[in-house]
């Protein structure tokens, strides 16, 4: 059937195709309409009609209705209708589905539906009602409609109301539909990093690799720093070879010149990391630390610094990448501030993810890949001050000659022409936009499908999403089997592992349709897994 593509139908030539289809299944197969000599049939709510059709060449094989607008042909056939529904859903109506009688046997039927349901999705419905004839009642039911009310219509074309919900249909879809069925799907990454990366960014590391010590690739270096420095709200940037664990390294450098103790944050792996960091530069430090997806006290952290010694600092991670939680950096900062403690955050999953802003932060760590949208390689430190070399310290690691001479050793032009064209051509406000609102319409599509996130929504970032799978769903074991099926998710880390969850990250823009396409990938693997003993999610959110 790879001759065969699903689509909405936008052209035309489709919709004459649709009303001729329209009129040889529901005038001249199945009575309910009488037959017309145009031998064409423009349902009454065309205008409000969304169709997705089947097409194999120029014909209309296949199609189904998909429509929001109240009333639904329903409400005008069963009174009441919302009193047969579950409450505080969103509801669609599903319309004429049908398929041409030659292609039945074909397959095509199951990624109709998945792209049906895909495309709910991102307009924000989550449960389907339709008028099933009761020839097609078996059909219905095992796709896992669910019959409600009274027949509607009169014999021999009779109706029965039925629904749908999004958790009952991600419980009975096959596996084979999640290659999208028809035209091969390309794999999809919700992995925190790599992340894909726009066109632009590809042919600007494309590009013929250019000497460091060249002046066009010192101006390169400046103006990627100037960008850096303006999206962050920071005063200096070091761009350098290298990846997150590199630019923290360079932080915990620099505070090992430092004479006075600190303080660590630590409600996750990388906080946990940052302790890690110290230990290895032999620093003095105090850690205030909570469970895991939890969000810090801030008056606990403004109690301990209170009567810091001069010199002294915090270290924090902003974005815990490991459990999705947003620490309140704002509020941390302040409190900083307000001690006299220099700030240290390590921003790799915040920076090109939210609006993050560093004027009173010392020391800062990114990365170019990850939110930036550039390939992983360059590790990036902003400082609030010019720094001086210091010769104690091991020279790739040292800060002060990064500001001293700008390029002090070999580089890559691939790599920074790559993060220039990633800070140019993204709008960063719409960026964050959209990502907020991906987040929080990704969170209530998985809640509703039962899932647990770990990050509370009042401290969760947008681009990390920490799935908490129950004991009866190995989430080593989904991530292998959504991996089969084209779409990789982060489960495989050992902090990840040993707490049974897994991760969607749409840090690297992913699309609505690609999302409702994994999490109804998610909820069929994890039904499957369980031995459907993961149905609803009843058994998550215990």
């Amino acid at each position: 059937m790879r001759d065969v593509e699903i689509r909405i139908a936008s052209e035309s030539w489709e919709f004459d195709e649709i009303h001729r289809f329209n009129h040889q299944t529901f005038a001249e197969e199945i009575p309910q309409h009488p037959v017309n000599g145009t031998r064409r049939l423009v349902d009454r709510f065309h205008d409000q009609n969304t169709y997705i059709v089947a097409v194999r060449g120029r014909r209309v094989i296949g199609m189904v209705v998909v429509r929001g607008r109240r009333p639904f042909s329903l409400d005008q056939r069963l009174a009441n209708l919302d009193s047969y529904l579950p409450s505080g859903r969103s509801v669609c109506e599903l319309r004429l589905l049908a398929v041409d009688k030659a292609s039945r046997a074909t397959g095509f039927l199951p990624p109709l539906l998945d792209y049906t349901a895909r495309h709910c999705l991102r307009e924000g419905f989550d449960l389907a009602v339709i008028s099933a004839i009761t020839t097609q009642l078996r059909l219905y039911r095992h796709i896992g409609f669910e019959p409600f009310g009274p027949l509607t219509g009169t014999a021999p074309v009779q109706f029965q109301p039925m629904m749908l919900t999004l958790e009952r249909f991600a419980a009975r879809l096959p596996a084979s539909f999640q290659r999208a069925g028809v035209t091969a799907r390309q794999p999809s990454s919700f992995l925190p990093g790599p992340v894909a990366v726009q066109p632009a960014v590809r042919a600007a590391f494309a590009r013929s690799p250019e000497s460091h010590r060249l002046p066009a690739f010192e101006h390169l270096l400046t103006s990627t720093r100037d960008r850096l420095c303006r999206l962050a709200g920071a005063r200096h940037a070091a761009v350098l070879l290298g990846s997150g664990t590199t630019a923290n390294d360079v932080v915990a450098a620099q505070l090992s010149l430092r004479s006075s103790p600190g303080v660590i944050l630590s409600n996750g792996e990388f906080g946990e990391r940052l302790q890690d960091h110290a230990r290895r530069w032999n620093l003095a430090f105090d850690v205030i630390s909570t469970a895991w997806g939890e969000a810090f006290d801030v008056d606990s952290i403004r109690n301990h610094v209170a009567n810091a010694p001069r010199g002294g600092w915090l270290w924090c991670v902003h974005c815990e990448t490991s459990t999705g939680v947003l620490n309140d950096l704002d509020a941390i900062s302040s409190v900083c501030a307000e001690a006299r403690v220099a700030l240290c955050v390590d921003a790799v999953s915040s920076i090109g993810t939210v609006p993050v802003d560093l004027e009173r932060v010392s020391l800062a760590s990114a990365v170019s890949g990850k939110g930036l949208g550039a390939y992983p390689g360059l590790a990036i430190v902003f400082h609030d001050t010019t720094v001086d070399p210091a010769p104690q310290l091991p020279r790739t690691l040292d800060l002060g000659l990064y500001g001293a001479m700008s390029v002090p050793f070999t580089h890559s032009s691939n790599l920074v022409s790559a993060l220039q064209a990633a800070l140019t051509e993204t709008d960063w406000e719409q960026r964050y936009r959209e990502l907020r609102e991906t987040g929080i319409w990704l969170r209530t599509l998985l809640e509703r499908l039962g899932f647990r996130i770990v990050a509370a929504a009042s401290s969760a970032s947008p681009a990390v999403i920490t799935i908490a799978l129950p004991p009866q769903v190995a989430s080593t074991r989904v991530a292998a089997a959504l991996e089969h099926a084209g779409f990789s998710l982060s489960a495989h880390s050992r902090y990840l592992a040993q707490r049974n969850w897994i991760q969607i990250c749409p840090m690297g823009g992913a699309s609505r349709s690609d999302l409702s396409s994994v999490v109804t990938a998610l909820a069929h693997v994890c039904h499957r897994v369980s031995g459907g003993a993961f149905a609803s999610g009843a058994s998550v959110s215990a």
